[in-house]
């Protein structure tokens, strides 16, 4: 014991956990007045949307929800989903689990099995997913329907019809105002679970705690620019990653979330000049909407807009592109264990004065960590020894900090595994350079990431082969200009079977989400080892091949 530690404990006078919903009361109280959430004829000032998540809390916490319950919500980019975002942690510690809108009922039973699910709140677009996974799973949560008073008449998707007790609107009615929300016990303490795809069909339960998600809302404040009273667009599912922690992030800097129920051009471009929209996020495909968007679903604005991009980074002609229509692109780079984005590609005005050679490197790569994280390393996973920051030598990217999950739920196999030598190991491969910025090179879990949504390719492959043709089977990544990477399936037949292409996907279709279906079928021999091994890196470099000769 120092001088220093003498007399000088923890106090509740000097130390309280930290936790995000400290920003919402903050600009409840600083600007009660100013607009918080934007819902097409909607709209909502910041006391507004904190007496809306008091009432979510406190009729959650009549129901009897509290520590340590999972509340379950399959919802769009709407209002009921920032509500969620405060509201349910704000009932004494329940954990949001925010479910994939585009996963089948399969998916969406396990998880609410796996999450052990109290509640579940549905948009009446899911209503019919959320129904027959219901119908399959063996927990019982309660269920509540939104009924979205803003949805079109001539929408695309029509609506479900209701399969709970009652419809959000009046389930929020039941709470109290005036509730005053508990604080986490700890700030270690669970307050989201987020599921993800990794080398096997079931995913694996991604738990977030207060700290880390208060520190990862100020870090996107600062990284992605949000100035004073920001106007954010929501191009990007607010069930990604909590939508990297944007809903949190926000109210630090009193800004209003513009709510998007589709990715749509016209939409996102009215959104955009109607309501000053400063910042967005999206992948690579919220670019392509822009951008190959009819000259009538266009409208000029003022200013630039701030585009955070995950996944792969965009090619220096599309960088171009968007520049010439007014937006400035940042690229990020994360996984759902570090609350999303934790890297980025943290820009120099010198290389504005580069050679376009050089200039297009530094744009290909993922870049330096955020700063709530302690240390980012490219490292060899057998000596846990950093590699030379030359450029060229592969090793494991592996993150350490404050911005890493607690763990994965009910799995402390994986969870040991993960956190082995004292770092997280992403899976993913890359080198860092001199200057310390590191690029990806590879992925090692073979996950393929389709419009920024993560697709196991051994799921497909378990599909694939359920077909009673297919004798063996690969799925790789193919490079699309639309979706960044879609899956390429690789498959071998058996003898005197002939199947077309669309046989095949058309399989797939039965028992997976649509979006996790082979956009490609090659049917031939597989490369393989002396020992039978599939060789994927030469599928990957033929998948890529076809996928250049598409675009």
């Amino acid at each position: 014991m120092t001088i220093y530690d003498e007399g000088l404990d923890r106090t509740a006078a000097n130390f309280q956990p930290m936790t995000p919903i400290s920003y919402l009361r903050r600009a409840a109280l600083t600007y009660p007045d100013h607009p918080a959430v934007i819902h097409g004829n909607q709209r909502q000032t910041y006391a507004h949307l904190w007496s809306d998540c008091c009432r979510l809390a406190s009729a959650l916490t009549r129901r009897g929800i509290g520590r340590g319950d999972t509340v379950s919500v399959l919802l769009s980019n709407t209002p009921p989903m920032i509500n969620a975002h405060f509201g349910v942690p704000m009932a004494d510690g329940a954990v949001l689990h925010s479910i994939n809108t585009r996963s089948d009922p399969a998916s969406i039973a396990f998880q609410l099995d796996h999450a052990e699910s109290r509640v579940l709140i549905v948009d009446r677009e899911f209503s019919d997913a959320a129904k027959t996974a219901l119908a399959s799973a063996k927990t019982a949560p309660l269920v509540i329907d939104f009924d979205d008073p803003e949805y079109p008449d001539d929408a695309p998707y029509p609506k479900g019809d209701p399969i709970g007790i009652m419809d959000y609107a009046a389930f929020l009615a039941e709470g109290d105002p005036d509730f005053v929300p508990g604080k986490p016990q700890d700030e270690w303490d669970a307050i989201a679970l987020n599921y993800t795809s990794g080398t096997t069909g079931n995913p694996k339960g991604v738990v977030c705690h207060h700290r880390g998600a208060a520190l990862m809302a100020m870090n996107s404040a600062i990284h992605a620019g949000l100035g004073k009273h920001p106007v954010y667009l929501w191009t990007l599912p607010m069930f990604h990653c909590n939508g990297w922690c944007f809903p949190w992030a926000v109210p630090v800097q009193a800004g209003t979330q513009v709510c998007l129920r589709w990715v749509r051009a016209h939409a996102i471009y009215d959104a955009i000049a109607d309501h000053g929209v400063t910042h967005l996020s999206g992948a690579p495909i919220v670019m392509s909407t822009l951008l190959n968007a009819p000259d009538d679903q266009k409208r000029s604005f003022a200013g630039s807009v701030a585009f955070n991009t995950a996944a792969a980074p965009p090619p220096e002609t599309v960088l171009h592109a968007m520049a010439d229509a007014g937006f400035d692109v940042t690229h990020v780079y994360g996984l759902t264990e570090t609350y999303g984005p934790a890297v980025v590609n943290e820009w120099n005005d010198s290389w504005n004065e580069l050679p376009p050679d050089q200039r297009a490197a530094r744009k290909a790569r993922q870049g330096v960590r955020y700063l709530s994280l302690d240390d980012l390393a490219v490292m060899d996973p057998t000596t846990m020894q950093p590699v030379p920051a030359d450029g060229q030598t592969l090793g494991e990217v592996m993150f350490r900090g404050n911005a890493v999950m607690k763990g994965y739920l009910k799995n402390t196999a994986a969870t040991a595994d993960a956190f082995a030598g004292g770092w997280f190991h992403s899976g993913d491969l890359a080198v860092m350079h001199p200057d310390g910025y590191i690029q990806l090179k590879d992925r090692s879990k073979d996950i393929i990431i389709s419009g920024g949504e993560n697709i196991s390719s051994i799921e497909v492959e378990e599909q694939l082969y359920r077909h009673p043709d297919v004798s063996m089977c690969a799925v790789v990544a193919m490079p699309s200009e639309k979706w960044g990477e879609t899956p390429c399936a690789f498959v071998e037949l058996r003898d005197g079977r002939d199947p077309s292409e669309a046989d095949v996907i058309a399989h797939c279709r039965t028992g997976l989400a649509g979006y996790k279906c082979p956009s490609r079928v090659v049917f031939g021999p597989l490369p393989k080892t002396s020992t039978g091994k599939i060789q994927k890196f030469a599928l990957r470099s033929q998948a890529s091949e076809m996928g250049q000769q598409k675009g």
